[in-house]
Parts: C-alpha cells; structure tokens; sequence
C-alpha cells in the first residue's frame, strides 16, 4: 500500500509532485539513436530511494501518461514502455536497496555509491537490455542489427544514467536528506 500520510507531512506533496514534473522534463529529452529507437535517463532510481517503490511506481506512471499525452505516442506503447521504464527499474531498485542495506555496512558513501551511482549504472543496462530484447521480439529489429548499432554504445548511454543519479542523490542526502525517504542520519552518519 502506498504511503500517502506522508505525502501530508512538511511540503513531501510538493516534493513528490516536482519528482514527477522532473522525471517528464528529463523523458521529453531524448537522443535519437536510430528510426524507432530513442534514449532517455531514467532517473527512477533516484525517485525510488526518495519515496519507496510503490510511490515510485505512481510518480514514473503519472509522468510517463504526461509524456505519452504530451509527445504524441498514443496508448499502443504505454504497457512496453511502463516494463521498461517504470516497472523493471524501480523494482530492480527497491531490490538493490535492500541488498546493500543487509549485505554492506551502513555507512554514507556506500549508500550513495551503490544505491546512487552503482545500481542506477545495472538498472540502466537492465532496462536498455529488456527494451532490445522485446524490439527484437516484436520484430521490429535483428539481434545483429541491434548488436551492431546499439550495444557498442551501452557503456556511453548508461555512465550518463548512473553519474546524475549518484550526483541527485548525493546533494539530496547532503543537503535535503528528510526528502529521502530512504536515508537515515542517525543509520548512516552518526557514530561512524
């Protein structure tokens, strides 16, 4: 169930509704990579640590409806793109979370690194990866077509993805860390 109580609590309504109003403005800017195929950062993992994943998944939702309203795709492909621009990473996301919190130390900057920088970095080649195979399942594209014009390029697509993330989350915990839900001083700071 997704916590609205505490959207209520000091301007979190204000905060949530500029992640979404953010997460449009960075969807509306894409690079064009070839006919049919376009990248975009995702951010998602940004979004997920700031408010959990169940209302992570309604910010990316409300801005992917935006987009698609706004740029004109209609509806054909808004569950292809909900797979793997919402759902997928937000849940690969949550999953990292929870990994490094049981697994690593609690210390700021292994927060920030793998939460940040690390895991935006394997859910951006996730989400590239899922959005190839089902090109290639849909049969808009070769396997050897894509593995010859986009592939090569991945490690440039995704550096970008996981360089702003890290540097989003790192001045949110640094300096607005009551905007991230999944951040605790007294877990991370205090005492180490």
């Amino acid at each position: 169930m997704a916590p609205w109580r505490r959207l209520a609590d000091g301007g979190q309504l204000n905060v949530f509704l500029g992640a979404v109003v953010t997460l449009i403005a960075l969807w509306h800017m894409r690079g064009q990579v070839q006919p049919g195929l376009s990248f975009h950062l995702l951010d998602v993992t940004v979004v997920t640590l700031m408010f959990g994943w169940s209302m992570a998944i309604i910010a990316a939702s409300l801005a992917l409806v935006a987009v698609s309203l706004n740029a004109g795709y209609g509806w054909q492909g808004y569950l292809i793109s909900f797979l793997t621009v919402v759902l997928l990473p937000i849940t690969l996301s949550q999953v990292s979370l929870v990994l490094v919190r049981s697994w690593l130390p609690k210390h700021f900057f292994v927060y920030v690194l793998d939460n940040g920088f690390l895991t935006a970095w394997i859910v951006g080649y996730a989400s590239g990866y899922l959005a190839m195979h089902l090109l290639v399942l849909s049969g808009a594209y070769t396997m050897a077509e894509l593995s010859l014009t986009i592939m090569p390029f991945f490690p440039l697509m995704f550096f970008p993805e996981a360089l702003v993330n890290g540097w989003i989350i790192t001045m949110l915990v640094a300096f607005y860390p009551a905007w991230v839900h999944s951040f605790s001083d007294e877990q991370y700071i205090h005492g180490k």
